[in-house]
C-alpha cells in the first residue's frame, strides 16, 4: 500500500476530502518527524512507539577496494510494534 492508497483509505473511512485526509497524513508524519528529530518518542498506544536509536562508530570496509573505513556514529529512527499490532499479523 502507497500513500496515495493510504489517504484514499482514510477519505473513505473518516468521510472527507482526499485533500482533508492527505493534509491529515501529512501533519501526522510531520509531527513524528519534528517529534523524533528532539530525540523524543511518539507511542501510538495498541500499533507501536517510534523512537530514535544510536548506532555507535564502528570499522567497516569498502567492498570495492577492500580498504576499512571509519563510519561515524549515527542516530536511527526505530519503530516498535505494539501487541495488539504483534497479534493481528500473527
Amino acid at each position: 500500500m502507497n500513500k496515495a492508497e493510504i489517504i484514499n483509505h482514510i477519505a473513505s473511512e473518516a468521510d472527507i476530502s482526499k485533500a482533508e485526509a492527505a493534509r491529515s497524513l501529512d501533519a501526522i508524519i510531520g509531527i513524528i518527524k519534528v517529534t523524533l528529530s528532539r530525540g523524543e518518542t511518539v507511542t501510538l498506544v495498541g500499533f507501536g512507539s517510534f523512537s530514535v536509536s544510536i548506532r555507535s562508530a564502528r570499522s567497516g570496509r569498502n567492498p570495492r577496494t577492500g580498504e576499512i573505513i571509519h563510519i561515524k556514529e549515527s542516530k536511527i529512527p526505530k519503530f516498535k510494534p505494539g501487541q495488539m499490532l504483534k497479534d493481528i499479523v500473527n
